[in-house]
């Protein structure tokens, strides 16, 4: 019954969230007002997903702040695997704009409202485009802000980490800005793929130690995407004693070849 209550609160919640506060951002992009830390686009998607999260009874629990404290925006990359990562992410993280997938745009008032907020659209199965993605990211991190990507490219039903995807670390070293990996752990017990109904917990979200991306090239982006997510594999084993697979064959063999002595960065030799 409790299931229940919070399922349709969380329905009517999100339709007036929507109705109000994307109605608000759209006017306000129409009238030309500026993006900034802090302001009316900073702000919106927070105050959304706060109500999202309120209406059906869900804490967030934050580790490791102090690892986003840092001058400069970040890169923050994070596992997936339910509807609930996003607002978790979008209540907790400092001026951002996630890369997101295309289809959310065309959604009414909520596609627009993200586009009026500066949030990313993604073409996940046109590579061109996709790429496409990435140099509009750099320039929002050029502007200021950070970006939020999923590398694993969509939801899964299980915690352990699946294949990374190469786009989020060439954007990476384009935009020279560090990569802060993420670990959500709890929103597959609240809404797992799939499912349409939402049971009450708590979302665990682990920030973990940036990884700088300074003399990182095009040539070591699959050196990078390794490095962040084995950071990310050996917190979800310490934490939740959840062991990852490696990636696949093609990818690990190339990322060891380039964390050989001759091909790594001067500074990680």
């Amino acid at each position: 019954m409790i299931s229940f209550i919070r399922t349709l609160l969380l329905y009517t919640m999100a339709f007036f969230a929507t109705l109000t506060i994307g109605s608000t951002v759209i006017v306000a992009a129409l009238l030309g007002v500026k993006d900034k830390p802090g302001g009316l686009f900073d702000n919106a998607p927070r105050w959304w997903s706060s109500l999202i999260l309120w209406a059906t009874g869900i804490r967030v629990r934050v580790h490791g702040m102090e690892n986003v404290q840092g001058v400069g925006p970040h890169i923050f990359a994070s596992n997936h695997v339910s509807w609930f990562d996003v607002p978790a992410l979008a209540k907790i993280l400092p001026h951002y704009k996630f890369v997101a997938k295309a289809e959310l745009f065309k959604v009414p008032i909520f596609g627009p409202g993200m586009r009026s907020v500066g949030m990313i659209e993604i073409q996940r199965e046109n590579r061109k485009a996709a790429f496409g993605a990435y140099d509009v990211a750099a320039e929002r991190i050029r502007g200021g802000a950070s970006v939020v990507v999923f590398p694993e490219g969509t939801r899964g039903r299980a915690y352990p980490l699946r294949p990374f995807k190469k786009g989020p670390f060439v954007l990476a070293i384009a935009a020279g800005a560090p990569i802060v990996p993420i670990i959500v752990h709890g929103t597959i017990e609240i809404m797992p793929k799939g499912s349409l109904r939402v049971h009450p917990g708590t979302i665990d979200v682990h920030l973990l130690k940036p990884v700088n991306t300074t003399g990182y090239d095009y040539d070591h982006r699959e050196a990078l995407m390794e490095a962040v997510r084995t950071r990310m594999a050996d917190a979800m084993r310490e934490f939740y004693g959840i062991d990852s697979p490696p990636s696949p064959p093609s990818r690990l063999t190339s990322s060891r070849e380039l964390l050989s002595s001759d091909n790594l960065p001067t500074e990680t030799r």
